[in-house]
């Protein structure tokens, strides 16, 4: 048997493979994971949970590289403890289809459990994470019986902490006391602007005061070269249950080497060859390049301790399952993402609830009525609003607030749309848990980014983005969305639905829901629409996101539109002396992911289109064609009453019938 390296060779291991990736790639960062060799090594080998022959267990700690930039540190990690991830991989660092990109990716490499790049939104996630734990803990364990006990661990660095979304959401998670949170801030002055010290001309902030004021337990004046040192922060830090803790350790970028050590150099470029020579020879690292010895590697191997963990946890679980099998069984359901058995049942009841009211109500209240009766019947199910809640309508009767105490189902996020929706992340990233989250359509400028990396990682997450259009009157155009549904259909794998009635919203919701692959936005009106009669053919055909809505014998034209301007087509199809198909397309992304055939039936070749949202047109011109018309907005609003601000901009049945006779014409 061979005995494993002292720990010193196995923070130099991960020096080596850092910047011998970087140097093959010829790109990269190599100085955070020179810089925190020591801590990982304290963290992963000494205090992380983890399974790398099961990267899936739910009972594992959650580790997140908030500082993505470094990812050949966590890709370092994941190899040498044991995971699927083979040294071709390494060797292959940011190249076209390896398993190592230049940022950490989610469900593309075993063991990362959140895609990070954009600063700030990793420690954001572990938040979502750290609380998801915390709700799920409250829910299912019991005494004698901790099926839900694990960590969450972030790295991050300054450029996490100079990020606004850092503020956000760590300010949230000091006010809820999240004490399996364990953050490790990576205090080494350097960002991509400075070489040595020059960070001081912009970032001066007392992180230690900053993160007590949020209500977080501080260890502060770590040496993060000190392995012992940092073990000891990391065990003060779990002793702490009532607040997260953030470990403040002082490193030297790149430490090592010895002509850049220290300096912007070693920031976001290749060391050189020169230089790599060089910190071989200062570290005494006698190896060839993606070379380890086998005593780093037994000292490294966490497959065995992995094994065991899970294990003691499946044995823990089995009894849990024999004393209370209700629970075990849903919580393996929840774990796993698959919805209720009676949610089909339960849509078909809120959509017969829906066309049995036929109400003439704002689509935010209809949404509310949907969770009304989805809150109840789906425990994973954890809403919020960002500081909106009265206008967003996302509570209902069934909600409980999350505080300080175990549980609860709904978050007051607070003024923090960015935060709320990272947040959002991370809380669908551990399982368990559908995040669904509100603010007016216009704030979802601030949580762009979020929502952005909710689509690339393919998240069950749902945004309820309410006053989505120019409806919302008075408070005039700084809070009048006119360009944001075109940008967010912009975003690859978000689904957007604006529904125009009580029948639509209950068809999204369910789509929203069903939807395992990626996010979904609702834009929801303030003001009252009509309920629209339709056939149940019509209705059935609601869920593939373009439909006919009203048709006339011999349709000369077709009238597309959407949410609140629905109501325009049809009164303008009833003034029109030629007969017109009325097509009401509620989610122009689920429409265009119908077959050829489908979409040639709702919209014929050849057959002169209109197209009327409440917003800019350039995106309808893929369905109404140059020689089309579409009725919009391109320029920004007024301050007036909904009613008076539709006549000024245009939208009247009077000005549909317009554009439809000169398509005609």
């Amino acid at each position: 048997m061979i005995s494993p390296a002292p720990e010193r060779e196995m923070a130099d291991a991960l020096r080596a493979l850092a910047m011998d990736a970087v140097q093959a790639a010829n790109s990269g960062h190599p100085g955070m994971p020179m810089g925190m060799a020591e801590i990982a090594v304290a963290l992963w080998r000494r205090h992380l949970s983890h399974n790398p022959g099961n990267p899936a267990w739910p009972d594992r700690d959650r580790f997140v590289l908030s500082n993505g930039h470094g990812s050949m540190l966590l890709y370092s990690l994941l190899h040498l403890t044991g995971y699927a991830l083979p040294m071709a991989e390494l060797q292959r660092f940011r190249q076209l289809g390896s398993k190592t990109p230049g940022h950490p990716e989610t469900g593309l490499t075993p063991g990362v459990e959140t895609t990070t790049g954009p600063l700030g939104q990793g420690i954001a996630n572990a938040v979502g994470m750290a609380l998801a734990e915390r709700l799920l803990a409250a829910e299912f364990n019991r005494p004698g019986h901790e099926i839900v006990d694990h960590l969450t661990y972030a790295f991050l660095g300054d450029g996490c902490m100079m990020e606004g979304i850092s503020h956000e959401s760590c300010a949230l998670a000091g006010t809820l006391g999240l004490g399996k949170l364990i953050a490790v801030y990576d205090d080494n002055g350097i960002s991509i602007d400075s070489d040595k010290g020059e960070i001081r001309q912009w970032y001066t902030d007392d992180v230690r005061r900053r993160f007590e004021g949020y209500g977080w337990q501080v260890i502060a004046n770590v040496d993060g070269h000190d392995i012992e040192a940092v073990d000891r922060a990391l065990r003060k830090a779990r002793r702490e249950r009532s607040r997260p803790s953030l470990v403040c350790a002082k490193t030297v970028l790149a430490k090592g080497a010895p002509g850049k050590s220290g300096t912007g150099a070693a920031h976001g470029a290749p060391l050189g060859d020169k230089e790599v020579a060089a910190t071989r020879e200062a570290i005494g690292w006698r190896h060839a390049p993606f070379e380890i010895p086998e005593s780093v590697r037994a000292g490294w191997d966490a497959r065995e301790k992995g094994r065991r963990a899970e294990r003691r946890w499946r044995r823990a679980f089995a009894a849990y399952e024999k004393e209370h099998p209700d629970l075990a069984k849903e919580f393996l359901r929840r774990i796993s993402g698959r919805l209720p058995e009676t949610f089909p049942r339960k849509l078909q009841e809120i959509l017969s609830d829906a066309n049995s009211r036929a109400e003439s109500i704002a689509t935010r209240k209809a949404s509310q009525n949907v969770l009304e009766m989805l809150v109840p019947a789906m425990p994973e199910l954890v809403g919020g609003s960002a500081d909106l809640t009265g206008s967003n309508l996302t509570m209902v009767k069934a909600s409980r607030p999350v505080g300080k105490e175990a549980g609860g189902n709904y978050l007051f996020y607070g003024v923090r749309e960015f935060g709320m929706g990272a947040v959002m992340n991370g809380l669908a990233l551990h399982g368990g848990c559908i995040p669904y989250g509100g603010t007016f359509l216009v704030f979802s400028d601030y949580m762009r980014s979020s929502v952005r990396m909710a689509a690339l990682m393919g998240l069950r997450a749902v945004y309820v983005f309410t006053h989505d259009s120019i409806g919302l009157g008075e408070d005039g155009p700084t809070h009048q969305p006119v360009e944001h549904a075109a940008a967010l259909r912009l975003i690859p794998n978000l689904d957007l639905w604006r529904p125009c009635d009580s029948a639509e919203t209950a068809v999204a919701w369910g789509a929203a829901l069903a939807r395992a692959t990626g996010p979904t936005a609702l834009l929801l009106s303030r003001q009252n629409l009509p309920f629209q009669a339709r056939s149940e053919t019509a209705l059935g055909l609601v869920r593939k996101g373009g439909y006919v809505l009203s048709d006339m014998p011999g349709a000369r034209a077709a009238i597309i539109a959407t949410g609140s301007e629905v109501q325009l087509a049809l009164a303008a199809q009833k003034l029109l002396e030629v007969p017109v198909r009325v097509v009401s397309m509620p989610s122009t992304s689920v429409f265009d992911r119908q077959d050829d055939e489908y979409r040639a039936s709702v919209l014929p070749q050849g057959l002169p289109r209109v197209a009327v949202e409440a917003g800019v047109t350039d995106c309808w011109r893929k369905y109404v064609g140059l020689e089309g018309a579409v009725i919009g907005i391109d320029r920004f609003g007024e301050s007036a009453p909904a009613g008076e601000l539709f006549k000024h901009f245009g939208f009247t049945p009077e000005n549909v019938t317009k554009a439809v006779r000169s398509v005609l014409s």
